[in-house]
């Protein structure tokens, strides 16, 4: 059984920073690319970001290109997501999660649809002010 933990969300005002983190339990995490979704209330949970097993393969939402970083430290089994120049609509519940797949490697190959992952973190509230 894999657990996800989110931690380091809170209140923020517009144009400022926070960083996510996710730790993953299992001797596995290392064999598993990653994706951060978020969902604000009365809309569909959207895909942030995603990165390869090896962290070496990242995407992102056009939405947070250039401000969100995604990134991994395999000896920490934790997933971080660096988010800087917040805007009022980053608002949202943050969810971690687990690619279905091991091993996928290369940009274009990291899934983007929720379905893609089959294990998901609670969610940590990012809250963005203007």
């Amino acid at each position: 059984q894999v657990q996800l933990v989110e931690s380091g969300g809170g209140l923020v005002q517009a144009g400022g920073s926070l960083r996510l983190s996710c730790a993953a339990s299992g001797r596995t995490f290392s064999n598993y690319g990653m994706g951060w979704f978020r969902q604000a209330p009365g809309k569909e949970r959207e895909f942030v970001a995603a990165i390869s097993w090896g962290g070496g393969g990242t995407t992102y939402a056009d939405s947070v290109k250039g401000r969100f970083t995604i990134s991994r430290d395999n000896a920490k089994n934790t997933v971080y997501l660096q988010m800087n120049s917040l805007k009022p609509e980053d608002t949202a519940v943050y969810y971690c999660a687990r690619d279905r797949s091991t091993y996928r490697t290369g940009a274009y190959y990291l899934p983007r649809r929720p379905a893609d992952y089959d294990y998901w973190g609670q969610g940590t509230q990012v809250t963005v002010s203007s």
